[in-house]
């Protein structure tokens, strides 16, 4: 559109020149062919085509005198196609200047100047644009760039805090259980041996009420030390502990989808299991990629723990597919499963090892 809009700001400064001529035809058919050509290639710019046209535009001033009052015009079009030698034959017309009045050359020599210095401020212009759009995009990419670092480093506060919240429930539960817990169990001892070597009739129900309550205590402190204990495990923190200390010959992927809560037994479960798995593969598979997937569905829970080694020569395979000659690793996992009401299988092929484990949730 400016292109176009600049075109028309040189055809009126090349305009008064064809209106000078002393006839009436050849100036208008020249000006027609003028534009015609002009509007040719700037339809086809950037194409062979229109590179030809400009030049044998220039070329057809040597024929035609007055079509170099358009020079201004096929000059723009070429420094727009980067090709400004293309009116070059334009000078092909020097022999035959006289038949040009000096008015009309003087307008061909401003338009060509103002065609110029339009050129230049025109492409300053576009180059500036460019550079701030360029300028621009970086600032915005390296906004995003920002913006994502920033979610990273507040993910990961909020881990190290959600970590460090676990360890503190995990120490408290500890400290509940080595002082607490000692001194009830110390105190339900005391209170027993007073029962036994305790000869008054009156004293009887009293110690009998005292150690009911302390031992109401004991089970209400197992209790919260147990849920301490089961909030304080992280299963995805577990997990990807597990998986970053592979050893290095494994490539090791982990993919997590679960909710915050998930029942302390099933914690257990699943993450024993998954170490259990890791160390059969490190040991026993050839392979050196291992993959876990834990996902909670609607009704059960679901894990599958995999690796590309070649079972069929390990003795893991023999053990999968005999379960009467098991080894203690898988046996152990299937009495963790059924622990929690869950079920394990164990598949072996060519492809590698495979541990599929679904627990269902209780309602």
């Amino acid at each position: 559109m400016y292109r176009l809009l600049e075109k028309c700001a040189i055809f009126l400064l090349c305009l008064p020149a064809f209106l000078m001529a002393g006839s009436v035809a050849v100036p208008v058919l020249a000006l027609l062919l003028a534009v015609c050509l002009s509007s040719a290639v700037q339809l086809l710019s950037g194409r062979k085509i229109a590179w030809i046209l400009l030049f044998v535009g220039s070329a057809a001033c040597g024929l035609l005198p007055i079509l170099l009052c358009a020079l201004p015009l096929f000059l723009y079009d070429a420094l727009q196609e980067r090709k400004w030698w293309l009116t070059v034959p334009a000078v092909s017309v020097a022999a035959n200047l006289g038949t040009l009045t000096t008015h009309q050359l003087l307008c061909v020599l401003t338009g060509i100047a103002v065609t110029v210095i339009l050129f230049l401020r025109v492409e300053g212009l576009s180059q500036s644009v460019n550079r701030l759009t360029t300028m621009r995009d970086d600032i915005t990419e390296r906004n995003l760039q920002l913006a994502e670092q920033n979610r990273r480093l507040f993910e990961a506060q909020d881990n190290e805090i959600h970590v460090a919240t676990l360890t503190e429930r995990n120490r408290i539960a500890r400290e509940i259980h080595d002082n607490v817990g000692h001194m009830l169990t110390r105190s339900i001892l005391q209170t027993g041996a007073l029962q036994i070597i305790n000869k008054d009739e009156k004293l009887k129900e009293p110690l009998s009420e005292l150690k009911n309550t302390l031992d109401g205590a004991m089970t209400s402190i197992r209790a919260s030390v147990h849920d301490l204990h089961d909030d304080s495990v992280d299963l995805r923190h577990v997990l990807r502990e597990m998986a970053y200390s592979v050893d290095k010959r494994f490539e090791t992927s982990l993919s997590y989808d679960a909710g915050e809560y998930i029942p302390g037994e099933i914690k257990l479960c699943v993450a024993g299991i998954v170490k259990e798995g890791i160390s059969n593969a490190v040991k026993h598979s050839r392979g050196d990629r291992i993959e876990i997937i834990f996902r909670e569905h609607p009704a059960f829970y679901q894990l599958l723990l995999s690796d590309n080694g070649h079972a069929a020569d390990t003795e893991t395979v023999v053990n999968a597919r005999e379960p009467g000659s098991r080894g203690i690793g898988l046996r152990n996992m299937e009495d963790r499963a059924t622990g929690v009401g869950g079920r394990i299988s164990f598949t072996a092929s060519e492809q590698g090892f495979r541990i599929f484990l679904t627990i269902p949730k209780q309602s």
